[in-house]
């Protein structure tokens, strides 16, 4: 039987509070730790100076929010914005740890109606949730009303992987090897039988490309990162419009 891949809100939202436990620690062990590097990566494409405000949507339990306040030098405040509750949970115990509760704010709330005033932030970041939006368009025509002018974006995605060599190894543990693994230790019989689904009838980076620059972005760039496995897309809006 086919995975199911809707992505309506209120699915995608009770499925990721299900894992929102060991969601940290199976994006560790299946990555092999890479994940970290991923998002330090997008963090210094934002090109910080320290006075900056930043959205970071589909936020989860704030690792991104968190390393764009540890990046040196460091954004000035951070809101993350998440409708899954359980994982917003584990994000604000995390930033309390971290006495970063004064600079990290959290609000629960959905990609495609973001509860943040129009031009209000100077930066976005989405690590790996832009696909689980059930309109991506809408989303990411939300990120361009809400990013002052000349504001930066920053989304990793996961991606297939087109090196001959690469693909069928990838595909082979994405499809067979991670759902198994995931499934054990998550105790949760969909979630990682998603995942790779997800990614597979996600846009082509070619085509998420073209729906940022749908939403009126430019100076749009999709870089491959550890083979071609993800991707770190970047862009600007401009200074008119």
């Amino acid at each position: 039987m086919e995975p199911n891949v809707s992505k309506s809100p209120d699915r995608i939202a009770s499925m990721f509070d299900a894992i929102a436990g060991r969601y940290d620690f199976l994006n560790h062990v299946l990555s092999a730790g890479i994940d970290r590097r991923w998002r330090r990566r997008a963090i210094q494409s934002l090109s910080l100076t320290g006075a900056e405000r930043v959205l970071d949507l589909c936020t989860g339990t704030a690792d991104l929010a968190i390393a764009a306040r540890t990046a040196r030098p460091a954004a000035r405040r951070v809101i993350g914005v998440d409708f899954a509750a359980a994982m917003l949970g584990i994000g604000r115990e995390k930033v309390r740890r971290r006495s970063f509760d004064g600079s990290i704010a959290f609000v629960r709330g959905d990609a495609t109606r973001v509860p943040v005033l129009d031009g209000s932030v100077d930066a976005v970041t989405v690590a790996f949730g832009i696909r689980n939006v059930e309109h991506s368009q809408a989303a990411c025509d939300e990120i361009y009303r809400v990013l002052a002018r000349g504001g930066r974006l920053a989304i990793l995605e996961f991606a297939v992987p087109t090196m001959p060599v690469v693909r069928p190894a990838y595909l082979w543990y994405f499809n067979h090897v991670l759902p198994r693994i995931g499934r054990a230790l998550s105790r949760h019989q969909v979630a990682y039988d998603y995942l790779p689904a997800s990614v597979g009838a996600f846009a082509a980076p070619g085509e998420f490309v073209t729906i940022l620059r749908q939403s009126g972005f430019s100076d749009i760039s999709a870089v491959p990162l550890t083979l071609g496995i993800v991707f770190l897309y970047t862009a600007r809006r401009g200074s008119g419009g």
